[in-house]
């Protein structure tokens, strides 16, 4: 079976947009709540929870995680860069696993894979940090050989392919069919090497049909599109109730 953890860092998104100059992050008319939110999708099925703390704190805040994990009903994936003081705050914060990711302060969201054989050294120290404190770690990379070999050989247990591209190309005539095998051939090396293997980025309810063929992943973490979609199942139910509770 494969199991599904969902990134919440949208919820926090959209309370950001609102109330990011608030002193509080939740309660009173702060909302959305991140961590009700994660409670929520645990109740619902969900596997895991990842929760993404940026260098700059655009979304995701270090309360949002600790609230989180004092009700937490499975795991928490958090993802961090490879900066130390991020690193750092991973060792303050105890989650189950980290994930490894790039950032770019100009960027909506992350987009494309870490760099590991260009920081090698440096990954190699937060891989081993971690690992010393209990904390297993994986790497978002492109589902690239050589970004592979580099995160096996650095010590990490498992990765995170990026399913950006070929989340894009579904939307052509071949349905993302080259993007799709790249990514078959990345999990095959990845399994070669001894590392457990995830996905996730911009798979949605459409694209999910071609993903889902990917039987070499063991966890898919997906996002936006879940929260994009609990918008429009909610809104319905969400207008009716203001307006009873107008007309009472």
């Amino acid at each position: 079976m494969i199991l599904l953890g969902v990134n919440i860092d949208h919820v926090a998104t959209l309370r950001q947009a609102r109330y990011r100059d608030e002193s509080n992050t939740h309660g009173g008319f702060v909302e959305p709540d991140p961590a009700a939110m994660a409670w929520l999708a645990e109740e619902a099925g969900a596997d895991g929870i990842t929760m993404h703390i940026r260098e700059d704190r655009r979304h995701v805040q270090v309360e949002d995680v600790i609230r989180y994990q004092e009700k937490r009903r499975t795991r928490l994936n958090l993802e961090i860069s490879l900066a130390e003081e991020m690193v750092n705050l991973a060792l303050e914060l105890k989650p189950e696993s980290v994930c490894l990711v790039p950032e770019n302060r100009k960027e909506v969201t992350t987009e494309g894979g870490l760099d590991v054989v260009g920081q090698l050294e440096r990954a190699r120290e937060a891989v081993s940090v971690l690992s010393a404190a209990g904390i297993p770690s994986s790497m978002f990379i492109d589902p690239d050989t050589s970004q592979l070999e580099a995160s096996a050989k650095i010590g990490a247990p498992w990765v995170e392919l990026h399913t950006g591209s070929f989340a894009r190309a579904w939307y052509s005539k071949n349905r993302g069919q080259p993007e799709l095998e790249h990514l078959h051939r990345g999990m095959e090396a990845g399994i070669s090497l001894g590392l457990r293997v995830n996905a996730g980025h911009g798979i949605n309810y459409q694209n999910i049909e071609g993903a889902r063929s990917l039987k070499e992943v063991f966890e898919f973490n997906i996002g936006h599109s879940i929260i994009s979609r609990s918008m429009n199942t909610g809104l319905f139910e969400a207008v009716q109730k203001m307006k009873a509770i107008l007309n009472e």
